[in-house]
This record gives structure tokens, C-alpha cells and sequence, in this order.
């Protein structure tokens, strides 16, 4: 009797859709195989389709809401299914869907799936509303309602992604939320977002939060005010995790640099006095003060130094063995300003000697470091990082990734390790 219905169902070696009769015999059919087999079908009458998401096991509605052949009726119907997994399933695909809905919509089929969108989005299991917002973080014309809730969520899991990366929020929604008193994971968020505008980073500043600041002036895009960076310089000794940030800055207000280097370690010193973009009067001024804390605070000896470098080498090479010396491993180096770690790693990646890694810093070259990025099997975009925060590469000259793809070709990349590799 299967057989039969398999053969009915399949039509032979042609796969030819079932007729409808045989497709509701399918559909009641007590074998679990045969009406899975039919929920996945995109030539089977809608109504067939809207009888299965009302099957009593769940891996047949599973089918049904992942099908795009599933009327909008029947997603309407999944979005209240009592199995979330099934919720999960239809939320990935009806997302695919929102771009250019809207709460006023007249066409009674795209009513149907805003609603579902809205329904999904208020679901009680947050894995739901967290594939909604993971999907719709980045699409320029998702429901405004629909962001507006997300972003307003009480799990960081759902409202981060939409709060980071969403260009629907507009400057007065972020403000908004910003005076909401929101915890300090979307005051984060909001942070990193590409061009975060003045009146929010007023905002975000103002909330006081020293996580979300630190990730603020880590962010290039953002934009702040002179008068607030000279605020935040003058409360920053205290607060560590802003210096390196600071430094970093693409523009200092007037001042900034010779306030920064009477405080800031020793390791961001070199960097302060190095930026391209203070005056020679300005520089003079750093400097100056550089080597007044330098006899004030002799930095560490030589022999110091080298067993620095030793340490970071030996901590490189034991999270290669446990298989822990990766990508993320690096950016987070970087990011929190570990230079002899982050050098002794690429060293320990590309095969090169640690003495070639700092001798490409110390001659600031911008395609060494793009070669010893590709040769540590690093992405492009890192190497963007590392030209600007160890190399110290100025921003005109920062060779930039093409996409996922290095800016320079494979060919090219050879010979820059084969010119770099005896300069240590």
C-alpha cells in the first residue's frame, strides 16, 4: 500500500506531482514518511500544505514552514505553533520576506505575513526572535515596527544584532532607547555601529557607562565632539580600558596628545609620538613630555624586555598546541594592545621569526604586514587592523581589503616575505 502512494506520490521516474485526491489520501496518511515526503513539495495544491501545518507531529509542520510552497494562511498558522522548533524554522524564511512590508499593508497576502513577522517577533522563546533579528539586521528596507521591537528586547541576543547593525533605526529611535536607561549591552552595541552620529554619542557618553565609551572611541566612524573628547581625556587617567582607544583616535582636539602622553603606559607612548597627523609644534610637545615620564619612569630594561618577548613566544606556541591560536585570538591581542603577544603570535602563525615581525613594525611597512597577515592564514580585514593598531601604518596609506579578498595578489605577497624574511 505504501508503495502505492509512493509511486502515486512520486509519479514514477518523472516525478510528477500527486493528483489532488491522491495528495489528501497522502496527507491523512497514518506512515509519517509519506506525509513528510508531501510537505516538502512545491507542486502540491496551497491547501494541502495549510492541512499539514495542522498535522499532529511536528517534523511534518517543520517541513511545511520551511517550504516556500506553504500558502501564507498556513505561516500565519505556524507562528502560533506550540513546537518554538517549528517557530524557528518558519521564522528563517518569512524573514526573507519583510523587505518593503509595512504595518498599513492593503494587499490582504502581504497583511498576512507582516502579521506573522509581528507575531514572531513577540514570541515568548527567545531563539525565535533572535533568528528574527539576526536575519533582519542589515536589511535596509525591514519593517519599522518590526526592528523598532527588536531592538527594544530584553535579551542582548535579539536586540544586539538590530541595535549594531541595523540602518532602519534612525538617530532619534537610538536616543530613544539610549533614555530608556538600557543595560549596558545595548549601550554597547549602539557603540559599534558604522557612524554613530554626535547627539548619540552625546548620549552614550552622558550615560556615564565606561564599557560602552571604551568601545565608542575604539570606534573610527563614530562621531564625537572635541569638546567631549577633551572631557573624556580629562577623566581618563582613571580609566584604563580608554587609553589605547584614545591614542588611536583618527583626530585629537588641540592638546589632546600632550594631555594623553602624561599618562597613558609606556606601550601607547611610542604610539602617541609616531600619529602623522599632529603639527611639528604639537609633536614637539609630546615628545617632551614623553622623555620627562621617560626619566621620571624608566621603562623596562632591556633584559626585561627580552624576557618579555620570551614569555609571549612560549604563551603563542602553547595555544597553538591546544589549537587556540586563531583569529579571534589576534584581534583580541590587538585590540587590547598586547604588542610583543600579538608579534610573537604572527610569528608563530607564518613561520617567520619573531625578529622579522618587529623588524616590519619598526619600518612601518604596510605591505610586510599584509604578507605576514596572509602567511599566518589571517583574513584581509584583519590585516587591515594590524597595519593600523601595531603597525602603525597612517590611514591614507593602509592597504585595504577588496572585499574578503588581500589587496595584494598571491604573487606579490611571495615576494614581500621573500624580501622581508632576512631583515631579522
Amino acid at each position: 500500500m505504501v508503495g502505492l502512494f509512493q509511486r502515486l506520490f512520486k509519479g514514477g521516474a518523472k516525478d510528477e506531482p500527486p493528483s489532488y485526491e491522491a495528495a489528501k489520501k497522502m496527507a491523512r496518511h497514518e506512515k509519517l514518511d509519506v506525509r513528510r515526503d508531501l510537505a516538502v513539495r512545491a507542486d502540491v495544491k496551497p491547501e494541502i500544505l495549510y492541512f499539514l501545518a495542522e498535522d499532529p507531529a511536528p517534523e511534518v509542520r517543520r517541513l511545511v514552514a520551511t517550504n516556500k510552497a506553504t500558502p501564507v494562511q498556513a505561516d500565519l498558522l505556524l507562528a502560533t505553533d506550540a513546537d518554538h522548533e517549528v517557530r524557528c524554522d518558519l521564522t528563517e524564511k518569512i524573514a526573507k520576506l519583510a523587505p518593503g512590508l509595512s504595518a498599513d499593508e492593503q494587499d490582504k497576502i502581504r497583511q498576512m505575513t507582516y502579521e506573522a513577522l509581528e507575531t514572531l517577533a513577540r514570541d515568548q522563546v527567545t531563539r525565535v526572535r533572535q533568528i528574527l533579528s539576526e536575519t533582519l539586521k542589515d536589511v535596509a528596507d525591514a519593517p519599522p515596527e518590526v526592528i523598532n521591537r527588536l531592538a527594544r528586547d530584553v535579551e542582548l541576543v535579539v536586540s544586539g544584532p538590530v541595535l549594531q547593525f541595523s540602518p532602519v533605526l534612525s538617530d532619534k529611535d537610538l536616543l530613544e532607547i539610549i533614555d530608556g536607561n538600557p543595560s549596558v549591552g545595548p549601550l554597547e552595541a549602539i557603540s559599534k555601529r558604522q557612524g554613530v552620529a554626535e547627539p548619540v554619542t552625546d548620549a552614550i557618553i552622558a550615560t556615564e557607562s565606561t564599557e560602552a565609551i571604551a568601545l565608542l572611541l575604539a570606534n573610527a566612524s563614530a562621531q564625537i565632539r572635541e569638546e567631549t573628547l577633551d572631557r573624556i581625556i580629562d577623566r581618563a587617567p582613571d580609566v584604563e580600558s580608554w587609553h589605547q582607544p584614545l591614542v588611536f583616535r583618527p583626530v585629537l582636539p588641540v592638546g589632546a596628545a600632550a594631555k594623553l602622553a602624561r599618562f597613558v603606559a609606556h606601550n601607547l607612548l611610542q604610539a602617541l609620538g609616531e600619529r602623522q597627523d599632529l603639527d611639528p609644534e604639537v609633536l614637539e610637545e609630546v615628545r617632551r613630555v614623553v622623555e620627562r615620564r621617560l626619566e621620571e619612569e624608566p621603562p623596562e630594561t632591556v633584559e626585561t624586555q627580552i624576557s618579555t618577548t620570551k614569555e609571549a613566544m612560549k604563551m603563542a606556541n602553547e595555544l597553538k598546541d591546544a589549537g587556540k591560536l586563531d583569529e579571534p585570538a589576534i584581534a583580541e591581542a590587538v585590540k587590547s594592545g598586547d604588542r610583543e603577544f600579538t608579534m610573537a603570535a604572527l610569528a608563530v602563525l607564518s613561520g617567520l621569526k619573531v625578529e622579522v615581525i618587529r623588524s616590519v613594525v619598526s619600518n612601518k611597512s604596510a605591505k610586510g604586514m599584509v604578507a605576514i597577515a596572509w602567511k599566518a592564514g589571517l583574513t584581509a580585514k584583519l590585516a587591515e587592523t594590524l597595519q593600523q593598531r601595531l603597525v602603525l601604518v597612517p590611514q591614507k596609506d593602509i592597504l585595504k581589503a577588496a572585499g574578503q579578498d588581500y589587496p595584494l595578489d598571491n604573487d606579490a605577497l611571495e615576494w614581500q616575505l621573500d624580501f622581508i624574511k632576512d631583515l631579522g
